[in-house]
C-alpha cells in the first residue's frame, strides 16, 4: 500500500489562464520557491536576485521561437502570484542561471516483456526546503494532450506524463556549458505536450536547450530513449532490453569530450545498483517500483538519498530525496509521494 501525496491542481484554458490559476492557487508555494532560489543563487554562485533575473532574460528570444505560449503562461503565473515576469522566468531558467547547482536523481524506464506495460520512475533529490514548494498540476490545453506533472511551484515544466502515454524524467548534469537557448524545464514541458514519441524526441534532441541534462523519455508504444542534451551536442540512446537507467553523470563518450563535467561522487554507484536491482527484481505493480527507489545501498548517498551534514561535502552537493514518482504510461497512471519513499511506503 502507498500513501499518496496531495491531489492535483487542475488547470485549463488559454496559456495565460493556465498560468494565472497556477500562480493564484500556488501563490504561497511560489514564494517559497523564490526565497529558496534567491538564497541558493547567492550561496552557490554569488548571484544577487537581480543578477539572476538578468541572466534569465537572456533566454527570452529562444523561448519565443521555441513556443511563444510559454511566455504567456509564465506571465500568467507571475500575475497570479503577484510577482514580476522576471521572477517567474528566473525559476524556469534556474538550471541555466547557476550551473554549479546539482540536483541528484535516480531514474529508470522499463517495459514489462509479458504485459508490455511501460513504466517510468525516479527519485528527485534536492534541497529539503523545496519539498514545501511541490505541486501536482493537471493541465488541459486545446490541441495538446492532458498533462499530469509534479513540479516546483512557479516552474511550468518538469517530471510527468500525458494522456497520449508520453512521459519524461529528469537527471541533472553539472557542466560548464551554457548558451542562451531554451531552459531545460521548458524542454520538459514541450515533451509533455507531445502526442507521439517521435515528437517528444524532436523537442530536445536538436541542441535546442541551454544547458546540459538528461531526459528519460518513454511511451505507451514501448519506445524508450535516454537523451543527454547540451546546447551544442545531444545524444540519444535506445534499448533492446526494455530497460534504461540514468543518474547524474554523462554516459556518452562523445559528449564527455565536449564538456567539462562535475560528477556527483555517488552517481556511478547508484547507477550500478539500480541496474542490478532491475535485472534481479520481478516487477508486478507500482509498489515494486517504489520499493526499488527505497534502496539504501551506500547510505546516505543511496538511491533513496538521506541528507548528509558532513562538513567535507560542499553545500551544493548536500541533498536528499524530496519526492518519488512512478508512472504507468500504458494505463495512464501517475503516483507520487512527497519525501523519501522509505518513509512513506506502508507495508
Amino acid at each position: 500500500m502507498i500513501n499518496k501525496s496531495e491531489t492535483a491542481i487542475r488547470l485549463s484554458g488559454t496559456a495565460y489562464n493556465i498560468g494565472f490559476d497556477h500562480g493564484k492557487l500556488a501563490k504561497e508555494k511560489i514564494h517559497v520557491s523564490l526565497a529558496t532560489y534567491e538564497k541558493m543563487f547567492f550561496e552557490n554562485a554569488a548571484l544577487t536576485w537581480k543578477d539572476a533575473t538578468n541572466r534569465a532574460l537572456l533566454h527570452v528570444n529562444a523561448i519565443e521561437k521555441y513556443n511563444d505560449k510559454f511566455i504567456e503562461e509564465i506571465q500568467g503565473v507571475a500575475d497570479g502570484a503577484d510577482v514580476s515576469f522576471e521572477d517567474i522566468l528566473a525559476l524556469n531558467a534556474r538550471s541555466e542561471i547557476a550551473l554549479v547547482m546539482l540536483d541528484g536523481c535516480t531514474s529508470f524506464a522499463l517495459t514489462d516483456p509479458k504485459t508490455s506495460d511501460t513504466w517510468l520512475a525516479q527519485n528527485w533529490d534536492w534541497k529539503s526546503a523545496q519539498a514545501q514548494s511541490l505541486v501536482h498540476l493537471s493541465i488541459e490545453q486545446k490541441d495538446y494532450p492532458t498533462i499530469n506533472m509534479v513540479t516546483e511551484a512557479g516552474i511550468i515544466g518538469k517530471i510527468g506524463s500525458n494522456s497520449e502515454g508520453i512521459g519524461v524524467c529528469l537527471n541533472a548534469l553539472v557542466t560548464d556549458t551554457w548558451e542562451p537557448k531554451v531552459p531545460i524545464h521548458l524542454g520538459l514541458r514541450a515533451v509533455l505536450q507531445s502526442a507521439t514519441f517521435e515528437e517528444a524526441l524532436s523537442k530536445v534532441e536538436e541542441n535546442q536547450l541551454g544547458s546540459c541534462a538528461h531526459f528519460l523519455i518513454g511511451s505507451k508504444s514501448t519506445q524508450l530513449a535516454s537523451v543527454e542534451v547540451s546546447p551544442h551536442h545531444t545524444v540519444s540512446r535506445t534499448t533492446n532490453s526494455g530497460i534504461l537507467t540514468h543518474t547524474n553523470h554523462i554516459c556518452d563518450e562523445s559528449l564527455k569530450r565536449k564538456v567539462n563535467e562535475d560528477i556527483l561522487p555517488d552517481s556511478l554507484e547508484r547507477l550500478s545498483k539500480m541496474d542490478s536491482l532491475l535485472q534481479n527484481t520481478k516487477i508486478t505493480n507500482e509498489a515494486d517500483l517504489f520499493s526499488l527507489l527505497s534502496n539504501h545501498h551506500n547510505h546516505p548517498y543511496s538511491i533513496c538519498r538521506h541528507e548528509c551534514n558532513d562538513d567535507n561535502v560542499p553545500y551544493n552537493k548536500r541533498m536528499e530525496t524530496v519526492f518519488s514518482i512512478v508512472m504507468n504510461l500504458t494505463n495512464n497512471e501517475l503516483t507520487w509521494i512527497k519525501g523519501k519513499p522509505c518513509e512513506v511506503l506502508v507495508k
